[in-house]
């Protein structure tokens, strides 16, 4: 009897080494046969658990690896790391209090694990426990000062606090340590950018253009945008990020019977009071329920707001994959045989291109909420109009393009009209002065544009720049700014964020709405004009910075787009000494609003829905995906 125990653990032991071989040569389908053949011989060896998992955990069987995890830790309660592994499984799979769980028994086990310390914070950040994140990526630091991981994470952790100056130490700390860590020197950018310090603006822009254009992981696509250069470092920077996200597709669907109403996929994380959420509403109530069904993929949840009430409506059905991984995700999508996958994210707010690479429906579609192609095969078409992306432009798009006749930008007619106008001292702005305001986000700022603003508030007496407060400590640097360029820093006037009806009546204080450049202004523009605010823009060079041109053509105010900054100040001057034709321009607004294209949404409907239409018959002729206009 003995003997026999002996031989088959001696075999067990040795199929257990044969399969961790294998494993360290990267053979994990291999390896696990033989963790399965030892396990045969010694079922309850926590070891052997643990080993298989690691082996799952490699072939991406995440739910299985976490099984082996947990038995391998009911055969040794203190079995560190299996329960650190069973939380980097449980984390991939969105679990995350389980994943919390896992960490903190690693802790309590191993006081001075930096890495369990790490992960901890990873955790508590996903389940927004913002403090004690914080300070878990802080004792972890306080163990290991130059671990690169938690300083990226803790300068990570800073921005989502709405921290950006700290943040920016955190990002230069990082730096001097990993010059090339990943993404951090954009990320510094953008943090600066975002308190609007200019101190090291040339230098950091210019590592970034270097970095992308050697192919280097720099700068994530959305902090790109806020001084993005060309359309083809646009595409560059997507397609080097957009790789981190690279899966292989899953097996292809069966494919659905023809016939019957069209199954559109709707994706976001902004089903809410959000700017997303107010410009697509009204399409979403608007579609044919008769040709089309209506699926909502949720990743941000329902916030009780008014808008939210309005999108429940009018979906068919809304599915909460917050908590889903990728493939839990696409195994949803999958099972409701969706024809169109609509993803409203791309790489902004709460995205998930992962998803999208899985490959979870036949067709996949970028719109609306990524101002730029994602550079990644697949996504098989873009929904765009002829000004945001000219046909020379059309080369630095991975998608194959769908031409919208007006603005790609939908809106929502069904808005109450800006209530009058609160009092210019309500707001903080002097009577009589003539008014420039900008509200796009400071982060949109540059120095160059500033420059122009300043010599306008210096040739206009007594005018004043009314600006988003986004944080103190933009304000703060703007007002700096202002003074070293000799204008006074009363001149700018900051306006703190209100809810949207409120911004939108307070609007009509100002005179004219002063676009940024080489990010212009998206939701903001249709919010001006919604107002009767004019608007003047110039022209950029990719497709975030054509936005307002698009809107305001489709508005009929084609006169306040210019096409480069010395002809937009010109302009803005004109403008301001001439309160007739501001005065007419306004008026055109006022008439325009009920007719135009940019407000008509039972208009856009129709082209939207005809470009689904074209697309899907096309594909089931079995046509690749080719370019068109509605």
């Amino acid at each position: 009897m003995f003997r026999h125990l002996i031989r088959a653990f001696g075999v067990a032991a040795h199929f257990l080494r044969r399969g961790k071989s294998l494993l360290q040569q990267k053979r994990p389908a291999d390896a696990l046969a033989w963790f399965d053949r030892a396990q045969q011989y010694d079922p309850w060896n926590p070891e052997i658990a643990y080993q298989r998992g690691n082996a799952r955990m490699a072939l991406g069987a995440l739910t299985q690896a976490v099984d082996d995890y947990t038995q391998a830790v009911k055969g040794r309660p203190d079995y560190a790391d299996a329960l650190f592994n069973c939380g980097l499984a449980l984390q991939q799979l969105g679990r995350f209090n389980e994943a919390l769980d896992s960490y903190e028994r690693v802790v309590a086990l191993k006081p001075a694990d930096a890495g369990a310390l790490n992960n901890r914070g990873n955790v508590l950040q996903e389940l927004k426990r913002n403090d004690e994140a914080l300070a878990s990526y802080e004792r972890a630091l306080t163990l290991r000062p130059y671990y690169v991981e938690a300083l990226y994470n803790r300068a990570v952790l800073l921005m989502l606090m709405l921290r950006p100056v700290d943040a920016a130490i955190a990002y230069r700390n990082l730096l001097a340590i990993a010059p090339d860590y990943p993404y951090a020197p954009g990320r510094l950018l953008q943090a600066s950018m975002i308190c609007c310090d200019w101190s090291r603006f040339d230098e950091l822009t210019a590592a970034v253009e270097t970095g992308i254009a050697a192919g280097k992981k720099t700068i994530e696509p959305f902090a790109y945008l806020a001084t993005v250069s060309s359309a083809q470092s646009q595409r560059r920077c997507a397609e080097i990020y957009g790789a981190d996200f690279a899966l292989p597709p899953l097996p292809p669907a069966a494919p659905r019977q023809p016939g019957g109403r069209i199954r559109i996929g709707y994706v976001a994380g902004e089903f809410r009071h959000h700017a997303t959420g107010f410009l697509m509403v009204e399409l979403f109530e608007r579609h044919d329920k008769t040709r089309f069904e209506l699926i909502a993929f949720d990743r941000g949840g329902d916030d009780g707001s008014a808008v939210r009430q309005r999108i429940n409506h009018a979906f068919d059905e809304i599915v909460d994959i917050r908590r889903l991984s990728n493939d839990a995700a696409a195994a949803e999508i999958r099972a409701r045989s969706i024809d169109l996958l609509i993803d409203l994210n791309g790489f902004v707010g709460i995205a998930r291109p992962g998803l999208f690479a899985r490959r979870a429906a036949p067709l996949q579609i970028n719109y609306l909420g990524a101002p730029g192609t994602m550079g990644m095969p697949c996504y098989d078409y873009i929904i765009v109009d002829r000004i945001v992306i000219p046909v020379q432009h059309e080369a630095y798009f991975s998608e194959q393009v769908i031409c919208l006749p007006d603005c790609y930008q939908v809106n929502d007619s069904k808005r109450a009209i800006p209530a009058a106008a609160p009092s210019r001292a309500a707001c903080g702005l002097p009577e009589g002065a003539f008014v420039f305001c900008c509200f796009n986000n400071n982060y949109k700022i540059t120095p160059q544009l500033f420059d122009s603003w300043m010599r306008l508030l210096k040739k206009i007496a007594g005018s004043v720049l009314w600006l988003l407060e986004d944080n103190p400590d933009a304000a703060a640097n703007l007002r700096r700014e202002a003074v070293s360029r000799g204008v006074a820093a009363d001149r700018l006037v900051f306006a703190r964020r209100v809810d949207l009806e409120t911004h939108l009546a307070r609007q009509r204080c100002a005179d004219l709405f002063l676009d940024t450049l080489p990010c212009c202004a998206h939701t903001t523009a249709s919010d001006a004009l919604w107002a009767g605010l004019p608007l003047l823009t110039c022209m950029g060079e990719t497709f975030t910075g054509r936005v307002a041109a698009s809107v305001l053509s489709a508005v009929g105010l084609p006169d306040l787009i210019t096409q480069n900054l010395a002809e937009y100040e010109a302009r803005a001057y004109a403008l301001a000494t001439s309160p007739g034709v501001l005065a007419e321009i306004r008026s055109r607004i006022e008439r325009n609003r009920g007719t135009c294209a940019l407000f008509d949404t039972a208009r856009y409907c129709r082209h939207l829905e005809a470009a689904y239409t074209t697309i899907w018959q096309r594909h089931l002729r079995g046509e690749s995906p080719q370019a068109f206009s509605v």
